[in-house]
C-alpha cells in the first residue's frame, strides 16, 4: 500500500490521458514503421513549410517595423530560402533531416534518463530509462548511417521512437489506473 501511495504522489504529472497518448502514439510508430518513406517525406516537407511560413512572418515583422536595414531582411531570406529548398527538393531535405533528428533522439534520450531519474524509485522508471536507451542508440545509428539511407531510416527510426514512447505512456498509464482503482 505505501508503494501506490508513494507511486500515486512521484508522479502527479502524468494524467488520465496517458493511455490514449500512448496508444495514439504506438499507432503512430507503427505507420511510420510502415511507411517510412512516406513519414520522412512528410517530416521534411513538414519542417520545410515550418521554415518558409516563419520566413513569411519575419518578413512580415520587419516590413512593417524595420524595412530599411538590410541586415534585418537577412534572417527572413534565410529561413524562406532554405523552406523553399526543402519544400522543392525534399530528398535532399531528408539529410538534412536526418542530423537534426540524430540531434532530437540523443536530447529525447537524456530527456527519458532525466525523467527517469525523476520518477525513481516509483514504478515506471525502468521503462523510461529503457525509452532513453532506444533513443540514444537510434541517434547514434542516424549519425553512423549517413544520408545515403535516410530515407527509409527516418521513417522507421522515427516509428520506432514513437512506438516506445507510447509503450512507455501505455505502461505507465495502466499502472496508474490500477493505483486509481485502490
Amino acid at each position: 500500500m505505501t508503494d501506490i501511495i508513494s507511486t500515486k504522489q512521484e508522479i502527479p504529472s502524468f494524467g488520465k490521458y496517458t493511455l490514449i497518448t500512448g496508444i495514439l502514439l504506438i499507432i503512430l510508430g507503427l505507420i511510420g514503421i510502415i511507411l517510412p518513406a512516406v513519414l520522412a517525406l512528410g517530416t521534411a516537407l513538414f519542417f520545410g513549410w515550418l521554415l518558409l511560413t516563419a520566413g513569411i512572418i519575419w518578413a512580415f515583422h520587419t516590413f512593417r517595423y524595420n524595412r530599411k536595414h538590410f541586415l534585418d531582411w537577412l534572417k527572413p531570406f534565410l529561413l524562406i530560402l532554405f523552406g523553399c529548398l526543402i519544400i522543392f527538393y525534399p530528398l535532399t531535405g531528408v539529410a538534412a533531416v536526418s542530423l537534426l533528428l540524430a540531434i532530437y533522439l540523443m536530447m529525447d534520450a537524456f530527456g527519458s534518463f532525466s525523467l527517469a531519474k525523476a520518477i525513481h524509485p516509483a514504478k515506471g522508471w525502468g521503462w523510461m530509462t529503457f525509452n532513453g536507451i532506444i533513443s540514444l542508440i537510434l541517434a547514434f545509428l542516424f549519425l553512423i548511417s549517413g544520408p545515403v539511407s535516410s530515407m527509409w531510416l527516418i521513417g522507421i527510426y522515427i516509428g520506432i521512437s514513437l512506438f516506445f514512447d507510447g509503450l512507455v505512456l501505455v505502461t505507465i498509464g495502466w499502472k496508474l489506473k490500477k493505483v486509481e482503482r485502490l
